[in-house]
């Protein structure tokens, strides 16, 4: 699910916009394209822009470690937003915008930066073979093999005032189709969306903190959504999930949450060590926030209980900083978080709409 669609639209969209839904995400579709179930996904075309749909991202989240065990998390994000249905437009005129999100966080702070760009000028976006994510100088790039599927190998780096990232990953593990063959229902009423990941990715680099460079290794996660709306209108944020478990096997599990009180959508795929996905009904998971921390004047659960029954899965999910807080134009929480229960390991939870 994740912020990239609250930053776009609370960022950019007018503020009659803002009453329909969440952040703006349950208005009206009128002239933008929409998912339809039984569509198939194609690849490679599938990895770049859709710019007949309203709402889109590239998001890849990973936890690593450094030489002495310190354990370290990093954020990449470039989001793509119409303003406006139709002819994209070229230069200034399209009406294509672009917005980056970078962070790294650690056991001693969490540090973000963000940016803005316009379509149509080449300051960023989105290439699908070869591969090729940008945003002024922070670039997501495919370095696969000639015929292997252009995500299977990338460099990932970024910038802000107080870090930086180069890393190169390389993934053991096939694209992950969720919901339905890749359509992923966010509502009763069937908003939805279009969402695949890649969440086997190895990875090796440097970090670039104010004491020096790190070497570090680990894992990461990537999701690719886009939509036009995904949202209901009383939905009011979400909690999502993408966890790695030391068996091999990984989760991500979402909740919507609606306006009344204890109201919530429910989904999520169990991906088995050997890449198989299963998707999971509303009522196959429990998620229960355990202990909440004051961060930026707002109440956000920072420990959860996440139980999925049919798996013999029951887990606690606690934040490595409990103010891993992304203080943008719409701020959000996301950061890395550790996994202890049936099922130890670590991942990223992100955490939208608390007020």
């Amino acid at each position: 699910m994740n912020a990239r669609l609250l930053i776009l639209l609370g960022a950019l969209l007018p503020l009659p916009a803002l009453a329909q839904g969440f952040a703006g995400l349950g208005q009206t579709t009128n002239g933008y394209a929409l998912p339809e179930r039984g569509t198939a996904l194609h690849f490679p075309d599938d990895h770049g822009a859709h710019p007949d749909f309203r709402i889109e991202w590239w998001y890849l989240t990973a936890n690593l470690t450094g030489p002495d065990g310190t354990p370290y998390g990093i954020q990449w994000t470039l989001f793509r937003n119409a303003l406006a249905p139709g002819d994209p437009g070229t230069g200034w005129s399209t009406a294509q915008a672009w917005m980056g999100h970078a962070a790294l966080t650690d056991e001693t702070g969490h540090r973000s930066a963000m940016r803005l760009a316009r379509g149509g000028t080449g300051q960023a976006g989105v290439t699908a073979a070869p591969f090729t994510a940008w945003i002024d100088e922070w670039r997501m790039a495919g370095q696969a093999a000639q015929g292997d599927d252009p995500l299977s190998a990338l460099s990932l780096s970024a910038q802000g005032a107080d870090f930086a990232y180069d890393l190169d990953l390389s993934a053991d593990g096939p694209l992950v189709l969720h919901g339905d063959a890749g359509f992923s229902v966010k509502a009763e009423t069937g908003q939805a969306s279009y969402y695949y990941s890649q969440p086997f990715y190895r990875v090796s680099g440097t970090l670039t903190l104010p004491g020096g460079a790190v070497p570090v290794t680990g894992q990461a996660w990537l999701d690719r959504e886009w939509s036009s709306q995904p949202l209901a209108e009383g939905q009011d944020g979400w909690d999502w999930f993408s966890l790695h478990f030391e068996d091999g096997a990984k989760l991500m599990a979402f909740r919507l949450r609606g306006r009344d009180a204890g109201s919530a959508f429910r989904s999520g795929t169990w991906i088995a060590a050997d890449g198989s996905a299963t998707p999971l009904s509303p009522d196959a998971l429990d998620m229960e926030p355990l202990a909440e921390t004051r961060v930026a004047g707002r109440a956000i659960p920072t420990q959860w209980r996440l139980a999925l029954p049919a798996r013999g899965v029951d887990i606690t999910v606690q934040a490595l900083r409990d103010d891993a807080w992304m203080d943008t134009l719409v701020p959000y929480w996301e950061g890395p978080v550790r996994v202890t229960g049936s099922h130890p390991g670590t991942g990223y939870l992100e955490m939208t709409g608390y007020e």
